[in-house]
């Protein structure tokens, strides 16, 4: 298993500590979920702008047109 290690100035220290605390988590733990979530947050982000740039090219509908198209 790995090991890293993170200098942090008093305050961030304190916030941190007793963020995962409150969330009754232990500090790696902690650590390890927040890093994993930023990664797939951003991953997410990539896929999505990938998708939209796809999908640009692809015929749009508003409400009116498909209630026209479907006689509603």
């Amino acid at each position: 298993m790995g090991s890293v290690s993170l200098r942090l100035n008093e305050k961030d220290d304190k916030l941190i500590r007793t963020y995962a605390e409150m969330h009754q988590m232990d500090l790696s733990s902690f650590i390890r979920q927040a890093v994993l979530e930023k990664i797939e947050d951003e991953y997410d982000l990539a896929l999505f702008d990938k998708i939209w740039e796809e999908a640009k090219s692809e015929p749009r509908y508003t409400l009116e047109d498909v209630e026209k198209e479907l006689g509603i």
